[in-house]
């Protein structure tokens, strides 16, 4: 790792962030003591790394000296934690629902929420924190494989590393060169591809499903071709960056969000918002003029996935605890966590589909707060299908068990499932 010295406190810090640091000096003398606090951490980090390189001797050279570096310097991530889970106070809330509802909900989550370090770059890594945090609390294989054993989910900097060392051992070759295989202490923008490579190379089933317009099915990962499953990988698909797809679909005579083919009122725009609409009435529903049917498709496979393995009925059979693990949900500029999925039958037997959805952009403190107090929860968590309004959409999740021999060399190849909307 290069690094230098910072000219004002003579601390030694890596180039790619020793610019950011000196400029710290020269600001207020708030900002300047917590950017000092965090690079003293970072500067003990690389002192503790040093340390346990020179000294481990168990490991061989190489990746594998690389490995034990990291497991030995990895730091715990700091998070908000809610008493007795932020999962079980939604469970007492979903409890308290009609009668009319049903909800499927993955089992003990997380919330990591991004800091005033990783506000708007951070999105991914805190999701790939709150799957982790699932795995690590549902799964014993879990405990036992991921992160070197070490049963705690690190910081945002030891997963840029791990995920580093995953491109180096072959996982994702072909997309680890959209970020020149570097992405440690960097502010760059990890997706779905990233998180599947990082949980990949310890050897769980990440697995990926695109959601898109069929005009638009070239630049995904890959295709179904048979009802067995079986994939065509696209061999001369050049598209492999997290944000690329969406970006290069923009080129592409298909509306976008704010176009003119997709214009609505901007009242109308705040009531449907992607990011803060929260459960809806049928009046503001039929203001969101808004193309919909298509995202039901989502909608289905998500309750599909949720429903399909359950462990645990609660609340007179209206809670059901899924075994399956959170979603990865992706689409252009932002990145969540989907924890379930309710559905509602409404009085003219249409039924109402509604996401449930931790958002890193959201503070934990807040989200504690309004289900305890069983107030403003619904606009925070839930997401009917009115709100998905992006054209492209990419879901991540991990499937039970743990890969080894042939498969996790198969493993190494990123493709996905293409539906189209």
């Amino acid at each position: 790792m290069d690094s230098s010295t910072c000219p004002f406190c003579h601390l030694s810090f890596p180039l790619e962030q020793l610019q950011s640091h000196a400029n710290s000096h020269l600001d207020d003398d708030d900002k300047y003591n917590d950017q000092l606090a965090r690079d003293l951490q970072l500067a003990q980090q690389i002192d503790s790394e040093e340390e346990t390189c020179e000294t481990s001797t168990s490991c061989s050279s190489g990746i594998d000296r690389k490995i034990c570096c990291l497991i030995g310097s990895q730091i715990r991530s700091n998070f908000y934690h809610v008493n007795d889970g932020l999962m079980w106070l939604l469970r007492k809330c979903l409890e308290l629902e009609p009668d009319n509802s049903v909800t499927y909900l993955s089992g003990y989550v997380d919330h990591f929420q991004s800091g005033s370090e990783d506000v708007g770059w951070g999105c991914g890594w805190r999701n790939i924190q709150m799957l982790a945090s699932y795995l690590l609390s549902q799964r014993q294989d879990a405990r036992d494989f991921l992160f070197g054993g070490f049963a705690f989910v690190p910081d945002i900097s030891s997963l840029q590393r791990w995920l580093e060392i995953a491109w180096e051992r072959g996982f994702d070759t072909i997309g680890s060169h959209h970020f020149n295989k570097t992405v440690y202490g960097s502010r760059k923008w990890i997706g779905t591809t990233e998180c599947a490579a990082l949980f990949r190379s310890f050897g769980f089933r990440a697995r990926i499903v695109d959601f898109g317009p069929k005009n638009l099915e070239s630049l995904f990962l890959s295709v179904p071709t048979t009802s067995s499953g079986a994939h065509v990988k696209r061999k001369a698909l050049q598209v492999y960056g997290p944000m690329d797809r969406y970006l290069i679909a923009r080129k592409h005579d298909v509306p976008q969000p704010g176009s003119a083919e997709n214009e609505i009122s901007s009242d109308s725009r705040n009531q449907c918002s992607d990011t803060f609409g929260g459960e809806s009435t049928n009046d503001m529903e039929n203001k969101c003029e808004t193309k919909s049917g298509g995202h039901q498709i989502l909608m289905d496979w998500v309750w599909n996935y949720f429903s399909e393995r359950t462990s645990t009925i609660s609340g007179h059979n209206r809670v059901i605890i899924s075994d399956r693990s959170p979603l990865y949900f992706q689409h252009d500029g932002h990145s969540r966590t989907i924890v379930g999925i309710q559905v509602k039958n409404q009085q003219n037997g249409i039924q109402q589909y509604n996401l449930l959805i931790l958002d890193p952009g959201h503070r934990t403190v807040a989200l504690e707060r309004s289900l305890k107090e069983n107030i403003g929860w619904k606009k925070l968590l839930k997401r009917g299908v009115h709100t998905l309004k992006k054209p492209q959409y990419q879901l991540c999740y991990i499937d039970p068990g743990i890969a080894s021999g042939e498969e996790m060399e198969q493993l190494k190849t990123i493709d996905s499932s293409f539906i189209t909307l």
